[in-house]
């Protein structure tokens, strides 16, 4: 007898999908404290460590609507287990590298995974949790997996690679995903194919080579300027590419972005905003560490355990949500969210060449990772609220592309920032004064961003009509009557 999703524990279920998204966030900062061994260990100069970090945010970002369609059209469980499989692969293969081609393409193949895994697990946990208070407990579980696995990433890239190397900072993600691969197999149901059509392959192809030009010119701008040749071709390249695809969705008859992907609930405000929460979410989890390292001089394993109060913070957070929105509504939990990350990220900008981790960054850590944990679990239940179920998966990668693509924007620009005012300190001031001088203005920034988008919260009140799926409760998921999973 086939097991169905009424005979599954959905609890089990969410632990596993947490677990997976979980996964994908720990290998985002998981290399940032390792990145001088690597350099070391596989023979990489400055700028080809970047690409270390690049190479896996590049192909995660520039492939979540494949991702994400993808799941709708071959089977959510289906793609969720073949990213799996193809991301504990490539962290083996990282962990073996003994050369930067090799590190830097197991990398990027980790990144493919990751863009499989994120959108169809998302869809998967909005099938299995209905409309009303339970999803929105299912999506505090996954925000604050979401936060700890970035925290996570810190402190454990920082204690293993002290203690056996940097190799196991990738050995240790592909024992992980072990457990999350098999426990999915055992307690995610198989859900239904609900998307229809064709694959939208030249609509898909143009915004992928968009996405990736996109990143690409962004992360070269960081080391070359804005005004290096290559960069802006990146740019012209992106340009052409996303006017081809908007000219292909035009004519496609099942377009990789359906039309009535936006028509439904707050899709495109939820998804402006989750762009601009990214956008200082990924700089800041590359500045602090920076600071400490460099400017307080702390060791990776101290490194790490000073992510643990952000990262409790950060669940802590993630867990109030739901009850907060209950309470105030979704659009003041927002608001106040923004609030509260924005007030910790303007105390940080005061930091101290010569503080101390106790007076310049426990208390921020603290207001941001309540204020980013809540911020992004109301975001994501916007960004999907009111979509049909047959885009449910691409709904989620949407709402990953959208916050990857703002992080990749908001980290080069505010990198370009910090460069340029350390530059003018150094000319000037001590280097530690003058790095300080660089992470202030990025942290600075990163706050006045935040207070623009809480200005622009309001926004998410105007919600349009539902789509007709998720008018009444969601039916619990039954298996594909053609038997794919």
């Amino acid at each position: 007898m086939r097991i169905t999703a009424t005979t599954r524990s959905p609890g089990a279920a969410l632990a596993v999908l947490a677990g997976a998204q979980f996964t994908v966030m720990l290998a985002t900062s998981i290399v940032n404290v390792a990145l001088p061994q690597i350099r070391d260990g596989v023979g990489l100069s400055d700028g080809g460590t970047t690409w270390v970090v690049n190479a896996y945010g590049l192909a995660f970002g520039a492939l979540l609507l494949a991702g994400g369609r993808a799941a709708d059209l071959l089977g959510r469980r289906r793609v969720l287990l073949a990213g799996l499989a193809v991301f504990g692969a490539a962290s083996l293969a990282a962990g073996l590298a003994t050369s930067s081609p090799v590190l830097i393409a197991a990398r990027a193949l980790q990144g493919l995974g990751a863009a499989a895994i994120a959108p169809a697990a998302l869809a998967l946990v909005m099938d299995l949790f209905p409309p009303g208070p339970g999803r929105g407990r299912a999506l505090g579980v996954w925000g604050a997996v979401s936060g700890a696995g970035g925290a996570a990433g810190v402190l454990l890239g920082g204690a293993l690679t002290q203690a056996w190397g940097w190799q196991w900072i990738f050995f240790a993600v592909a024992i992980g995903t072990l457990p999350v691969l098999a426990g999915a197999v055992v307690s995610v149901p198989p859900a239904p194919v609900t998307g229809s059509g064709r694959f939208d392959l030249p609509g898909t192809t143009a915004v992928t080579l968009a996405l990736t030009a996109l990143v690409w010119g962004l992360t070269t701008a960081r080391r070359s300027g804005w005004t290096d040749t290559t960069v802006l071709g990146a740019f012209a390249v992106t340009a052409v590419l996303l006017t081809a695809f908007v000219l292909v969705e035009r004519r496609h008859p099942n377009p990789l972005l359906p039309p009535r992907l936006f028509r439904a609930g707050r899709v495109t405000v939820g998804n402006a905003l989750m762009a601009l929460l990214g956008s200082v979410w990924i700089a800041l989890f590359f500045f602090l560490p920076l600071y400490q390292q460099q400017v307080l001089g702390s060791s990776p394993l101290v490194t790490g355990l000073g992510q643990l109060p952000l990262a409790a913070a950060n669940m802590l957070g993630s867990t109030l949500a739901p009850r907060i929105s209950r309470r105030i509504g979704p659009t003041a939990t927002v608001t106040a969210a923004l609030l509260t990350e924005a007030a910790g990220l303007l105390w940080l900008s005061r930091i101290s060449a010569h503080g101390s981790y106790v007076a310049d960054l426990l208390g921020p850590g603290i207001l941001i990772g309540l204020g980013l944990s809540i911020a992004f679990v109301q975001l994501t239940a916007l960004s999907v609220e009111g979509v049909a179920r047959q885009d449910a998966g691409l709904a989620g990668g949407l709402v990953n592309t959208s916050r990857q693509v703002g992080g990749a924007i908001g980290l080069a620009v505010l990198a370009t920032l910090a460069g340029t005012a350390t530059a003018e300190a150094a000319a000037h001031q001590p280097q530690l004064e003058a790095l300080t001088a660089g992470y202030r203005i990025a942290f600075g920034v990163s706050a006045a961003v935040l207070l623009a988008t809480a200005a622009l919260a309001p926004l998410l009140t105007r919600r349009r009509e539902s789509g007709p799926s998720e008018a009444s409760p969601n039916p619990a998921p039954q298996p594909a009557a053609d038997g794919r999973r």
